[in-house]
């Protein structure tokens, strides 16, 4: 039996009379933002994120307003658009205001200074991508609401070895998002498998605290073991979307932009064969950078088999409401996943594939899936459901909107020409002549362009950059164009990069300071990876040849 602290023990740093913090309230409650008044800082923290803030306030308009009045020589509105977006990108990193009400100055900005209607500049909101937010959102409250994701959780920490030891734990659970993210979009595998990693930080959290290892007031969402399981969500998943072609939307754009530049058709097996090398060392990396940059209070859970034992019987067995709940999301990740199956039996390019991918679109199965839990009865006689509306409006409405504004800056960089007036300018100044130069100029770019965007514009955006560049320089533009459409998933320093950066943000236990840490430490060692590695692996797998 798990060993309860005796009633006079004190945790490090607590007082006494100090509050005992809810854990659960804490960690399930998805507060995104918090003001300094909400948080437990020491000193130190406290000042530095008082003059964090206090500095965005005046050098986001300062940035803009520079810049706006550098004699550069673009389009009056790719002029524009790139003054207000490197001053939504300061308020994005030095938060003055929340991140989402950033990302919505700038979209007000846009329309102001006349870059684009308010009709035009707006239509983005209406992306799938939102749509899938939001299904996946109430999805991922009916598991926190009814204690589905604490029974997966402790079906994790159950399994022989895992549960002991944080650095397992984090990496049997990163695995599982790799495998996954291969065959469901990543956007899809984070939101499936959020409330999951909720849940085991909840037990560790909880146990911490039982056992007198933090302070009894101490704030859960800031543990660093909870940053780097959650992070490791949402970078294991952009990982593991490389493995197959269908694994992630800038995969599909990359592939159909190289099969047209080179007449050359690029098999499943062939990717994979490429990719599979590459996706190990990354995930390597991406271990050694997340536990090097947020290393776990706690390195042994010693005791954790009868810990989880016993809350394991407290739950005892599903509920009607848990049922109901596994049905729907049942049915919405069978759904997610069946255009995959179909792409691996009859090929990306079968009509039956198109048909299938077409009608079965991830926002439109997220949001019917999630349309399942206002429909199943937990008691009929009383015509109550699964959720109720209340429910569902405490989704985070403010990662939708932060996400919406990012796929707002993504449209406007492509369709005012601004991003291709960066790659140019850069391709100009740095005179590319040499398939190596290409080639690191192509995966820079892309991962650039990927922190301000979603990765799908981005590899919308620079795949067309980087091909009539390498031919214009007598190169096959094959490999600079593969390692484009790579590095597109590899934006990992903000929120709005990419879905699952979102949805990670929004869980609330990732401080967007170690976002961009965590975030600017594997994109560095991503792309050397990619720029050393990527040729030689094309070259042994012959892949576009």
């Amino acid at each position: 039996m798990a060993t309860e602290p005796p009633p006079d023990a004190t945790a490090p740093g607590s007082e006494p009379g100090t509050t005992r913090t809810d854990v659960e309230a804490a960690l399930l409650g998805h507060a995104t933002y918090r003001s300094l008044g909400e948080q437990k800082l020491s000193p130190q923290e406290e000042r530095f994120e008082r003059g964090r803030r206090t500095t965005g306030f005046w050098l986001a308009p300062l940035v803009s307003a520079v810049f706006l009045l550098l004699p550069l020589d673009m389009g009056a509105a790719q002029h524009t658009l790139a003054g207000i977006l490197l001053g939504v990108i300061v308020l994005w990193v030095t938060e003055p205001v929340p991140i989402p009400v950033g990302g919505l100055i700038g979209v007000g900005a846009i329309v102001l200074f006349g870059v684009v209607p308010a009709a035009d500049a707006l239509a983005p909101f209406g992306s799938s991508t939102i749509f899938t937010f939001i299904g996946a959102f109430i999805l991922a409250q009916a598991m926190l609401k009814h204690g589905l994701a604490r029974r997966f959780a402790f079906r994790i920490l159950s399994l022989p070895g895992v549960g002991s030891s944080t650095f397992r734990l984090i990496a049997a659970f990163g695995l599982i998002t790799c495998l996954l993210s291969a065959f469901v979009s990543n956007t899809a595998t984070v939101a499936m498998l959020l409330p999951t990693a909720l849940g085991l930080l909840t037990v560790i959290a909880k146990m911490l605290q039982d056992r007198g290892l933090v302070a009894e007031d101490f704030d859960p969402t800031r543990l660093r073991v909870g940053a780097a399981l959650v992070l490791m969500l949402a970078y294991g998943a952009s990982v593991g979307g490389l493995l197959t072609p269908v694994g992630s939307p800038p995969n599909l754009i990359g592939r159909d932009l190289m099969e047209k530049a080179t007449g050359e058709k690029i098999s499943f097996a062939q990717w994979m064969a490429t990719a599979l090398p590459l996706c190990a060392v990354m995930f390597i990396i991406l271990m050694t950078v997340l536990l090097l940059l947020n290393k776990p209070e706690i390195r042994r859970i010693e005791g954790i088999e009868a810990y989880v034992a016993e809350r394991r019987a407290e739950l005892g067995s599903l509920s009607r409401a848990e049922k109901n709940t596994l049905i729907a999301f049942g049915t919405t990740v069978t759904l997610w996943i069946f255009p995959g199956v179909v792409a691996l039996i009859a090929g990306t390019d079968s009509s039956v594939y198109e048909t299938v991918s077409g009608r079965l679109n991830e926002g439109v199965v997220a949001v019917l899936g999630a349309s399942l839990l206002f429909v199943l009865p937990t008691h009929w006689g009383r015509r109550e459901t699964t959720l109720n509306w209340s429910d569902a409006a405490r989704i985070d409405w403010g990662t939708i909107l932060l996400f919406g504004c990012g796929i707002i800056f993504g449209a406007l960089l492509e369709s005012t020409g601004l991003a291709k007036t960066i790659g140019d300018s850069a391709s100009d100044a740095l005179g590319l002549s040499s398939l190596f130069a290409i080639t690191a100029f192509a995966v820079v770019l892309a991962i650039l362009v990927s922190e301000t965007t979603s990765n799908t514009a981005s590899a919308a955006v620079v795949v067309p950059i980087v091909i009539p560049i390498a031919v214009a320089a007598g190169a096959d533009p094959f490999t600079p164009a593969l390692a484009a459409t790579f590095a597109a998933s590899f934006g990992f320093m903000l929120p709005v990069s990419t879905p699952q950066n979102a949805i990670a943000y929004g869980s609330g236990v990732v401080p967007i300071t170690t976002m961009i840490r965590s975030g600017a430490g594997f994109d560095a060692l991503g792309a050397i990876l990619l720029i050393l590695a990527l040729p030689l692996m094309v070259t042994v797998t012959g892949i576009g040849g």
